[in-house]
């Protein structure tokens, strides 16, 4: 169980697309707004843990085709979120509901079209089930701890960059800023795509 855990930890800690956004959000849209994509994340990461139980971990593994489709979805999607926010560089910090709850319906999308998610459920868990108890219910307690790490961990990088957001709001370069910050989402899609290359 604990072997487990470092290896979670190790794995979120490993710079992503997931990193990334998180930081530009907080830093561009302030705590909350950032809170309310992690929270998308989380829900996005249990939902794969349940579809790959279902088999379609197996399926990307064997069929290139359906991992090549959602790997482009996933890099497609991750450029929206970059073209959003170098379009929403020039406005003033969005703390409104609707702001939220855009955060949190692209933090689920993101991590729904994301195969690695799958793949590490598919080829992760099954390392660390112990045969002599039932598989489903261990799939099941290391997929839930697998994403508490991850939202833990999420939800930190969130507040942390979430503190620069008030003086970013004040500050003369803002737009400027907030354009980099795009961009590093841009780099961020490059990186997704051309680390999750190895089943092509």
């Amino acid at each position: 169980m604990w072997s487990f855990i470092l290896a979670c930890i190790l794995i979120e800690l490993t710079p992503g697309p997931n990193m990334s956004w998180l930081a530009v959000m907080g830093a561009t849209r302030g705590r909350l707004t950032a809170l309310a994509a992690v929270a998308g994340i989380g829900l996005g990461l249990a939902i794969a843990a349940v579809v790959a139980g279902a088999g379609l971990a197996t399926l990307l593994t064997k069929f290139s085709a359906s991992y090549t489709v959602l790997r482009w979805a996933g890099t497609l999607y991750l450029f929206y979120l970059a073209w959003d926010a170098w379009r929403d560089a020039d406005e003033t910090m969005a703390t409104a509901e609707g702001s939220m709850q855009q955060a949190f319906a692209q933090g689920l999308v993101s991590n729904i079209l994301n195969p690695k998610a799958y793949l590490f459920y598919g080829a992760m868990l099954p390392q660390f089930l112990d045969a002599s108890k039932s598989a489903s219910s261990q799939v099941a307690l290391l997929s839930a701890i697998y994403v508490a790490i991850a939202t833990s961990i999420h939800a930190g990088i969130a507040l942390g960059s979430g503190s620069f957001a008030e003086w970013l709001a004040s500050s003369p370069q803002a737009v400027t800023v907030r354009k980099i910050l795009a961009l590093l989402i841009a780099a961020a899609a490059i990186w997704f795509f051309y680390s999750t290359r190895v089943l092509q």
